[in-house]
């Protein structure tokens, strides 16, 4: 529960930092952007800040959540966290191109040197949102604290019914 929060914080303001660059200059191609940073600093950082929290980077709520995952998935079976943490390599590995490709290096074209920093309202809400991040990655507790009844229900009633299932022998 604890990756379903983190990936929608995350997801949600990476989504609108696509919003933020589709509505100014109308491509979704990554090869329309590039040299965001010269234009729009304080966009550059919060869209860094949120790529890297996608990636598991400490103190965030990326790292919280996937840290979580791949625990229980060792408690589970080896193999399932080994698919899961190469799944968080191969994620990170995509977003640092990605930021690299969008984010940094040289103005690409005119369209990006034409482009303004976010105003009140955008840096408010993605503010807001890089703040809830940080706050689950740095005291994720009374967030799993709330949960913990709450899934350990869930946990009982899925062994429960997994039982004849995994040991066919048990049903009969």
């Amino acid at each position: 529960m604890a990756q379903m929060i983190s990936h929608g914080l995350i997801s949600g303001a990476l989504f609108l930092c696509v919003g933020v660059l589709y509505d100014r200059v109308h491509s979704r191609d990554i090869t329309a952007y590039g040299g965001v940073v010269n234009t729009m600093p304080k966009f550059a950082t919060l869209m860094v800040i949120f790529a890297l929290a996608n990636t598991g980077l400490p103190a965030t709520s990326g790292f919280v959540g996937e840290f979580l995952v791949i625990l229980a998935s060792l408690r589970a079976n080896f193999w399932f966290a080994l698919c899961a943490a190469l799944t968080l390599i191969l994620s990170a590995c995509y977003m640092l191109w990605l930021v690299k490709r969008v984010v940094y290096g040289p103005v690409a074209n005119k369209n990006v040197e034409k482009l303004t920093d976010l105003d009140g309202r955008e840096f408010l809400i993605l503010g807001s949102l890089a703040a809830a991040v940080f706050l689950m990655g740095v005291w994720p507790g009374p967030l799993i604290h709330l949960m913990g009844a709450t899934v350990h229900h869930l946990v009982d009633q899925a062994v429960a019914t997994k039982i004849p299932l995994l040991h066919p022998a048990a049903a009969a």
